[in-house]
């Protein structure tokens, strides 16, 4: 029997990069993935993706920093699929170039606080409580390296709304624990996405490599197997750790 089969799993921010490797591996190891994005062609390329591989999608879109939204994704969710036991808030970004705190507008701030803690916070606020009633789930946040090991050419709203959702995600494990629901993090350093490779010239990937002991950048089956540990039984008494999948570039 897979890993995950028959469970229920909601992956934000799924229709590329790292959020699509996540579900894409859930599916071949039998979870039911519900997809998420706002870009609908991508999120139903990786629907198909999943589908002509035998697995079971659904695609839902929705704004993350909404409430109403939020909520809504979870009862289509719910209703399509069944219970969720499986949340990856995946969803986040980075708006705001490394620069002087003083010279970053209020605006900026706000929006990548909100594209990522605050996503963060409204999905798991809405699916917690079902988990809550039936004993029992399973919750992966994503933060970054960059709230791991900060630098003067760390984006400063994007580390502090990353590491906001690391002690976000360990109260959450504190608060849930008792209803047996395991609540853990994934801090990557750079990984190729599709983005990634087509944003960072060849040169800068290099020196990116030479900052890592094992010689190369992540890609998001990288991540995507750190995720399905921490939502497998193997890791069934790990709650409420941030787990660095970095190349062995931080050691905290």
């Amino acid at each position: 029997m897979s890993a995950l089969t028959g469970r229920v799993a909601v992956v934000t921010g799924s229709s590329r990069g790292i959020g699509a490797g996540i579900a894409q591996l859930f599916a071949r190891e039998g979870a039911k993935v519900a997809l998420h994005g706002r870009d609908v062609e991508a999120l139903a390329a990786v629907k198909t993706a999943i589908e002509r591989s035998g697995g079971t999608a659904i695609a839902v879109p929705a704004e993350t920093t909404s409430w109403n939204q939020v909520d809504q994704m979870r009862r289509t969710v719910e209703a399509d699929l069944g219970p969720i036991d499986i949340l990856v808030a995946n969803a986040g970004g980075n708006l705001t170039p490394p620069g002087p705190v003083e010279d970053m507008s209020d605006e900026a701030w706000r929006a990548t606080v909100d594209i990522n803690l605050t996503a963060t916070f409204l999905t798991i606020k809405s699916v917690l409580p079902g988990m809550k009633q039936r004993r029992a789930g399973n919750i992966i946040t994503l933060s970054s390296a960059a709230a791991r090991r900060p630098s003067e050419r760390s984006p400063a709203a994007y580390t502090a709304a990353k590491a906001g959702i690391e002690l976000l995600t360990q109260i959450v494990a504190i608060q849930a624990g008792p209803y047996n629901i395991r609540v853990n993090c994934i801090a990557p350093e750079t990984i190729l996405t599709e983005r990634n490779r087509e944003h960072i010239p060849a040169a800068q990937q290099g020196a990116l490599i030479e900052q890592h002991p094992l010689k190369r950048l992540g890609t998001p089956q990288d991540i995507a197997h750190a995720a399905l540990f921490l939502a497998s039984d193997a890791a069934g008494w790990i709650s409420g750790t941030v787990l660095d999948v970095a190349g062995g570039s931080v050691l905290v």
